[in-house]
């Protein structure tokens, strides 16, 4: 009787593991495990880059940032329907959670920064903050000129908000204390000549 009652607490802890990955919103990061059950040899784990995308092979790339596991997995069975007889049955789990749920997340500095590249840093985040923890800019930047650009993870098309660093803000320009996303790049251009 008691193997019994823990078989069905366990079962009851599997289903609503799954009713969470079912309703769960993928985020850049994440790695996601696909099965594809006509075909063991497709099956793998693939990570959700930057942008909100996965690649597979044979559905080429799939947009799964902001969808759910099940949305990601007709996605990948749709496209992969003209190389099998009947539509395959495809499995999408999250393997592991990106490290914004671990705490930090990745944003990217290019161009006239002091140290330009991937910094791993805590939500929340300024942008103003984030440029002092990039080093400042060099001498050579077009201050009025910064480009925060964001990728929106429901529509995956990028949007480029412009910074003036010597105004922190004002017409035109997105303020200083603008919070930053997972994934968002920082283009400091370089000054042009009287600038």
């Amino acid at each position: 009787m008691i193997r019994f009652l823990a078989a069905v607490f366990f079962m009851a802890g599997l289903a609503g593991a799954a009713a969470a990955q079912s309703s769960y919103s993928i985020q850049p990061g994440d790695t996601l495990q696909v099965e594809v059950l006509e075909d063991p040899e497709l099956g793998r784990n693939v990570l959700v880059l930057p942008d909100g995308s996965i690649s597979f092979p044979l559905a080429g790339s799939v947009r799964a940032g902001g969808r759910t596991v099940d949305s990601v997995a007709r996605t990948i069975a749709s496209r992969l329907a003209s190389d099998f007889a009947v539509e395959p049955t495809v499995l999408v789990s999250v393997a592991s959670l990106g490290e914004e749920d671990l705490g930090l997340m990745d944003v990217y500095i290019i161009g006239e920064a002091n140290q330009p590249g991937l910094r791993e840093v805590e939500p929340g985040i300024t942008l103003l903050q984030f440029l002092a923890a990039s080093g400042g800019l060099s001498r050579f930047a077009a201050e009025k000129r910064i480009q925060l650009r964001r990728i929106d993870p429901q529509t995956g098309e990028e949007r480029v908000y412009r910074f003036n660093y010597r105004t922190m803000g004002g017409e035109n320009s997105i303020s200083a204390t603008t919070v930053l996303a997972p994934g968002d790049v920082i283009v400091v251009p370089e000054r042009r000549l009287f600038e």
